[in-house]
C-alpha cells in the first residue's frame, strides 16, 4: 500500500466511503445507525516514528512504500503529526546533522507527545552509546523541551523519566494518565477523547461492578469507573499495569483493581478453573458485575473470552479491527443484539477505522 496522502479535502469523503463499508458489513446483524466522530484533518498524530536516511553529509526523515521497501521517501514536514512533534522535527533533524556525537549510526526516531503538550524523544542506534552521548543528548532535552531516551541494543538510557504526563477534560472532568515509552498508547488524542465520551454515555444507566479486560495504562478505566460501583481491570503487560496504578492514585480512584492476568485466565478464573496467586485477594464472588468492557487487540476475543462475554447483560466493545469484532459478534448473536454503534476515525487517508458497539441481552436470555 503506497503511503496516504494527507490532503483535508478528501477527508469526509474518505470517512464516508469507510463507514458505508462497515454498515454494509454489519447489516445483517442488525446494525443500528452508528454515530460517526472525525479526526481533526491535520495534527492529530501523538505517536510517530521515521526512520532516519544518511545520505552524503546530510541526514533526513524517511518513511518506506510498502510497494517498494526499498526506495525511502524523503519528509521535510509530516502533516498528521501534533504540534510538539511537528515543532520539534526541523529542530531535531538540524542538532542531529551539527552534532556527530549524535548523528553517528543513527537510523531511526521515535516521538511520542500529549495533549497536554508534552514530548519525549526515543532515538535509536546501530552502536553502544557512552557518556559523551549522554552529555550531547542533555543538550538536545534542554533545547527541545524533551525527554530524550537513547536506545540500541541491549541498552537504554533515561536522561530524566521515561513517561510524559496526559492530561485532558472529558464530560467535564480531568484525567490525567502516565504514558510509558514503548508502551500502547492511543496514537489520535482527540479521537481518543470522543471514544471515552462515548463509552460513557453508553454505560450512564448501567449501574453494578464494569469487568474490563485489556485495561493497558487505564484509558478506559478511568472514564468508566465513576459510573460503576466497582471496577476489576486485567491487563497482561507489566508496563501497562505499572502505569494504570500510577493513573488510579494520580486521579484519586478508589474503585478500581488491576490485576495481571490474560483475558483467557479471567475467563478460567471467572469459570471456577484453577486458583491464580495473582487473583489473591480478589473476591470475585463479591462482585455484581453488569457489564463488561473489552478493547482487544486485532485479533479480538478468544473463544474462551466470547463464551465470557456471553454471561452479561451488556458488552461494550471497543475494536480496532472491524473483521474480528464481525466475527465475535456473530459469536455471541444468539445472546446479544446491538444496542448502539460508533466509528472513531483514528487514523484519516487510511482504510483503518476504530468502532464502538454496545451489546444487551436479548429478551428471554438467561445470564
Amino acid at each position: 500500500m503506497p503511503l496516504p496522502v494527507f490532503d483535508p479535502a478528501q477527508c469526509d469523503a474518505q470517512l464516508a466511503e469507510k463507514v458505508a463499508r462497515f454498515k454494509a458489513d454489519f447489516a445483517p446483524l442488525g446494525l443500528p445507525e452508528p454515530d460517526v466522530f472525525s479526526s481533526p484533518p491535520l495534527g492529530y498524530r501523538l505517536r510517530a516514528e521515521f526512520r532516519l536516511w544518511h545520505h552524503g553529509a546530510r541526514l533526513d526523515y524517511a518513511m518506506f512504500d510498502a510497494e517498494h521497501p526499498k526506495q525511502p521517501i524523503l519528509l521535510d514536514d509530516f502533516p498528521p503529526a501534533a504540534e510538539p512533534i511537528a515543532r520539534a522535527m526541523p529542530r531535531l533533524r538540524e542538532a542531529l546533522d551539527t552534532n556527530e556525537e549524535l548523528k553517528r549510526r543513527i537510523f531511526q526516531v521515535e516521538f511520542l507527545a500529549t495533549l497536554s503538550g508534552e514530548l519525549m524523544v526515543s532515538l535509536i542506534y546501530h552502536r553502544e552509546l557512552g557518556p559523551q552521548w549522554e552529555a550531547a543528548a542533555r543538550e538536545l532535552a534542554a533545547s527541545l523541551g524533551a525527554q530524550i531516551i537513547g536506545r540500541s541494543r541491549g541498552q537504554k538510557i533515561v536522561l530524566t523519566r521515561d513517561w510524559l504526563l496526559e492530561e485532558f477534560e472529558v464530560d467535564g472532568r480531568r484525567l490525567r494518565y502516565q504514558q510509558i515509552e514503548g508502551s500502547f498508547t492511543q496514537p489520535n488524542g482527540e479521537v481518543n477523547r470522543k471514544m471515552l465520551g462515548w463509552a460513557r454515555a453508553q454505560a450512564a444507566q448501567a449501574g453494578g461492578d464494569l469487568l474490563e479486560l485489556y485495561c493497558g495504562n487505564g484509558n478506559f478505566t478511568l472514564a468508566l469507573a465513576p459510573l460503576f460501583g466497582r471496577v476489576l481491570a486485567t491487563e497482561l503487560s507489566k508496563s501497562s499495569v505499572r502505569a494504570a496504578l500510577y493513573n488510579i492514585e494520580a486521579n484519586g480512584a478508589d474503585n478500581i483493581t488491576v490485576v495481571r492476568m490474560s483475558s483467557a485466565e479471567l475467563a478460567d478464573a471467572m469459570a471456577g478453573g484453577r486458583t491464580y496467586r495473582r487473583m489473591a485477594g480478589v473476591d470475585l464472588a463479591g462482585y455484581r458485575f453488569s457489564t463488561l468492557f473489552v478493547d482487544p487487540p486485532r485479533s479480538g476475543l478468544d473463544p474462551a473470552t466470547v463464551e465470557l462475554a456471553a454471561g452479561f447483560e451488556r458488552i461494550l466493545y471497543i475494536s480496532c479491527n472491524p473483521v474480528t469484532l464481525r466475527d465475535n459478534v456473530r459469536a455471541l448473536a444468539a445472546t446479544h443484539r446491538i444496542a448502539a454503534a460508533a466509528v472513531f476515525d483514528q487514523f484519516p487517508y487510511t482504510h483503518h477505522l476504530e468502532c464502538g458497539l454496545l451489546l444487551t441481552r436479548r429478551s428471554g436470555q438467561p445470564a
